[in-house]
């Protein structure tokens, strides 16, 4: 380890909430960023690879690149770097797997819940479906609703909170 104490911010919102804005401000900073989307699209070169290859597989492709980004992260703590996460982290399971992770380096992490209500997500999700690349990922209204139901929003988690309108 190089002696400095890494921050590792951990984004957490839903489709739409600015996660990747937000984050990609921190990377003009000089944080790494780690995303499982873009690492998806680099290797297959789509941004909708889920319909492509199926659920099942898209999962298994997913779950390898966050083992990988996992590892990553790991060497870049040892290295000094302060890092953001790019992912979802909507659960609460996931975000305390990786604070504790973050906090077993000896590292400190940071929660940023970037929230936004339904109208807005929407709005904006709509533009994104739109626009092509790796970080716009299709969120069509079936996956949407689901992210809806199955997000734990973060609260007295220490989270930073940040309401996103427009």
């Amino acid at each position: 380890m190089t002696g400095r104490v890494s921050t590792v911010v951990l984004m957490c919102g839903l489709p739409g909430a600015g996660k990747t804005t937000y984050a990609m401000e921190l990377v003009r900073r000089g944080y790494a960023r780690l995303s499982i989307d873009e690492a998806v699209w680099q290797r297959l070169g789509r941004r909708d690879a889920g319909l492509v290859l199926g659920a099942q597989a898209f999962d298994r492709l997913k779950e390898e690149v966050r083992r990988e980004q996992r590892a990553e992260l790991v060497e870049l703590m040892l290295a000094g770097r302060d890092v953001v996460v790019d992912y979802s982290f909507w659960s609460r399971a996931a975000r305390d797997d990786y604070k504790a992770l973050v906090e077993s380096h000896g590292c400190r992490w940071e929660l940023v819940h970037l929230k936004a209500d339904q109208t807005t997500l929407e709005r904006r999700l709509k533009v994104r479906n739109g626009e092509a690349g790796a970080n716009s990922v299709t969120v069509d209204e079936e996956l949407f609703n689901r992210y809806l139901a199955d997000f734990e929003e973060p609260q007295g988690e220490g989270e930073q909170v940040f309401i996103q309108s427009a």
